[in-house]
């Protein structure tokens, strides 16, 4: 298995890979493959779109995207992470760990201090995520929506709500 940065060549693959991933998970709001078409107009940053591929074809995908947390008009920059997609056949083998950590790692590389996710805190607190009391996403509870300092303390006396784009 390797893991690349995506490209442009490779966005309708990750479009059906990301829509087929989906259909079987446990929540899924049925738009994730869209909201990736979404996310390459905003903040997107091309490194931090990562393919997990083998013998040719792609069976995982993570991105990484600018957002914000925003709070009494004040920004802060972070990372998204949204989403994460293996294939069925490829899950519990690793795959999403390894594309997690090769993204973190480039994003910390890259000078990003920080990341955000909407997820299970029992699957990405192994990752660094932890719930974050002081940060929201709208319509979401409080214990999914989780945080990541790439660099120590970076967090620190942040609050608010997750927004996209970045400031």
């Amino acid at each position: 298995m390797t893991i690349r940065q995506a490209t442009p060549k490779d966005f309708d693959a990750i479009y059906s890979l990301v829509k087929t991933a989906f259909q079987t998970a446990k929540v899924s709001d049925g738009g994730e493959q869209d909201f990736v078409l979404k996310l390459r107009k905003g903040s997107y940053i091309p490194e931090l779109e990562l393919v997990a591929e083998e013998d040719g074809v792609l069976i995982g995908h993570i991105m990484l995207t600018g957002a914000s947390i925003r709070e009494n008009g004040g920004c802060f920059g972070t990372l998204l992470l949204a989403p994460l997609s293996v294939t069925l056949e490829w899950r519990a083998k690793g795959i999403g760990a390894a594309l997690i950590r090769e993204a973190l790692a480039k994003a910390a590389a890259l000078g990003h201090s920080s990341a955000v996710l909407i997820g299970d805190p029992g699957y990405y607190g192994r990752f660094g995520f932890h719930s974050a009391a002081s940060i929201s996403y709208p319509g979401v509870p409080g214990e999914y929506t989780l945080a990541c300092e790439l660099t120590p303390g970076a967090l620190r006396n942040i609050s608010g709500a997750i927004a996209l784009p970045d400031c």
